[in-house]
């Protein structure tokens, strides 16, 4: 994108910015009463910087973190969404990954949130191993 970072994105920016198709977003907007862009003539939506760092953070709960919509909702209703203004200035950095630690139990099973980064691993090595045999 070639626009300043304090620019008013259009919803088909937005989208592709966060690699969702534009009828997601304008879900999040049914989910989430906090996110509310302007809207226009014809009801064409402009993002505002708040806008955006909310958006990158609700991608990052959903995506990134495992939260449903539904716990999304919830966190940033509690006050997870008090430093949006922040996220907009600086993304977070994403965690290093580390191997989980071994069960001491043999039936233990990890959160599947804490869960995810194995798993997403594990399927990057068998689309490669698919890919190259």
């Amino acid at each position: 994108m070639d626009k300043a970072p304090d620019a008013f994105l259009t919803i088909g920016e937005m989208a592709e910015r966060l690699g969702v198709r534009t009828h997601i977003l304008r879900y999040w907007e049914e989910q989430f009463p906090m996110l509310q862009p302007l809207k226009r003539a014809g009801g064409r939506r402009l993002y505002r910087p708040s806008d955006v760092a909310l958006l990158d953070r609700i991608q990052d709960l959903l995506a990134n973190q495992g939260y449903t919509i539904r716990g999304a909702r919830a966190f940033l209703a509690k006050g997870g969404n008090a430093d949006v203004a922040a996220l907009a200035a600086a993304p977070p950095a994403p965690a290093p990954h580390t191997a989980p630690e071994p069960a001491s139990d043999f039936f233990a099973r990890p959160e599947p949130v804490a869960a995810l980064p194995e798993l997403r691993a594990i399927r990057d090595r068998l689309a490669r191993a698919l890919a190259a045999g």
